[in-house]
């Protein structure tokens, strides 16, 4: 069975070399490319096609930030992983919008980090905790919005980084139901990705 393809890019060549080596040792992983900076990145992407990119924020040339917007713009259902800082917390809201799938800690262990994978790779979303209540704390404005019984199972289960087809077993409902479902859900909170619509809900207390 082919082995999901991933490309690193952080301009830290020991951080890169330490990743591949914790991919590759997996045996569940291929690397297809390192880039140490968004240019190379996006150059890259004229040769490989990845399952998911692992995407840091600071970076010379071209940051993650720009990398992102323009990798996406090309590749809309191209998977992004970000790996972050605690102190990076300015740049999440941008990142959400833009489409990003997920944000992991750099200081991750393996465990949280592999399941990080997983989660983005099987269409999921993925977001370390702390990362999440500092964009919370960030965001102090409340917005109302009233949700039926379904549209709150969905969206508790979207929260748990699950993916449609996973939502679709697990509540017995066609994936074009749940794909209805969500979509009521970010026209109702305004927002533009399933991400975006998590710290949503969070924020305003709709999912603990």
């Amino acid at each position: 069975m082919k082995k999901p393809g991933i490309i690193i890019v952080d301009d830290h060549k020991l951080f890169r070399s330490g990743l591949k080596y914790i991919l590759e040792e997996s045996n569940q992983y291929q690397v297809l490319g390192e880039a140490s900076n968004g240019q190379e990145f996006l150059d890259l992407l004229n040769h490989h096609t990845p399952d998911i990119v692992i995407l840091d924020i600071n970076m010379p040339v071209m940051n993650g930030i720009e990398a992102a917007k323009n990798a996406l713009a090309r590749f809309p259902s191209l998977s992004i992983l970000i790996l972050s800082m605690y102190n990076e917390t300015d740049y999440y809201s941008t990142l959400l919008e833009i489409g990003v799938k997920g944000f992991v800690l750099k200081d991750a262990d393996n465990e949280e980090f592999f399941n990080a994978l997983q989660k983005v790779l099987h269409g999921g979303t993925y977001f370390s905790q702390e990362l999440l209540l500092n964009i919370i704390r960030n965001e102090s404005k409340t917005t109302p919005v009233n949700l039926s019984k379904r549209e709150k199972e969905v969206l508790e289960l979207l929260s748990r980084g699950h993916s449609n087809q996973e939502i679709s077993a697990l509540l017995h409902i066609s994936q074009r139901t749940v794909e209805r479902h969500r979509t009521m859900l970010l026209e109702k909170t305004g927002s533009r990705n399933s991400v975006s619509l998590i710290v949503f809900a969070l924020k305003n207390k709709l999912i603990q």
